[in-house]
């Protein structure tokens, strides 16, 4: 099977800690052309608000998913439904029921609360799970859930600061998948000075990757990369 590349193109990050950071349709359509020109398959991102402010809210995300997708048509795009936009379970869940143009897929992160529900109401309408995998109880919460065999595919995304701890956060994690018998594809990433590191071991052990400018900032040499396509590129040579 070939291993997954997928494209992360902001999450939270402020322009204050990159230029190239996106945030507006033309923006995030822009560097997800770029990021599937270096060789992206999938393309992930977070919509934000005429203010700036990262949103769940219907019109912004159709005009992030309508702008993506003129750039980069019949590419898959994910939204993210992460908690950290609204932590409150039943507005998230009224915020996501009243989107009208839909992403083929979302990040659900399964440790947070309300996020089987969510799954529920999502996949009711045919967008397809990315469960996230953040932590070790996360894994133990998803391999009981019973919802494994209607997801697309496991995010493991160990987001310990150190390397040496998310590489061993990464392999306790791929280890209570296994040992619960799930199949599913997996994208292994992670954050700052560690992402390339647990990118580098996911894709030693056959799968899939995610990089952008949601995760890092800097190439594996260290050096600053000039936006999304530099990052992609660079992860595209470590899947080769």
């Amino acid at each position: 099977m070939t291993r997954l590349l997928k494209a992360c193109l902001n999450g939270s990050r402020s322009r204050d800690e990159h230029a190239a950071v996106p945030h507006t349709p033309d923006e995030l359509a822009r560097e997800a052309r770029a990021a599937v020109d270096a060789g992206a398959r999938v393309v992930h991102l977070h919509p934000y608000d005429p203010s700036g402010a990262e949103t769940l809210a219907a019109e912004p995300c159709a005009d992030a998913l309508r702008a993506v997708r003129a750039a980069c048509p019949g590419v898959p795009i994910s939204l993210s439904t992460s908690a950290e936009i609204e932590h409150h379970p039943r507005r998230r869940l009224a915020s996501i029921a009243a989107w009208r143009e839909l992403p083929e897929l979302v990040t659900a992160n399964q440790g947070e609360p309300g996020i089987l529900e969510l799954c529920e109401q999502l996949l009711a309408r045919g967008v397809g799970i990315e469960a996230g995998l953040l932590e070790l109880d996360d894994a133990h919460r998803f391999a009981a859930s019973g919802i494994a065999d209607r997801c697309t595919r496991l995010l493991v995304e160990p987001l310990d600061a150190d390397p040496d701890a998310a590489l061993e956060h990464a392999a306790a994690i791929e280890r209570v998948i296994a040992d619960a018998g799930i199949g599913l594809e997996q994208v292994h990433h992670g954050d700052g000075v560690a992402t390339w590191h647990v990118m580098r071991r996911g894709a030693e052990r056959g799968h899939g990757i995610r990089a952008g400018l949601e995760d890092t900032t800097v190439l594996p040499d260290g050096s600053r990369a000039k936006g999304n396509g530099d990052l992609v590129r660079a992860a595209a040579a470590m899947l080769a």
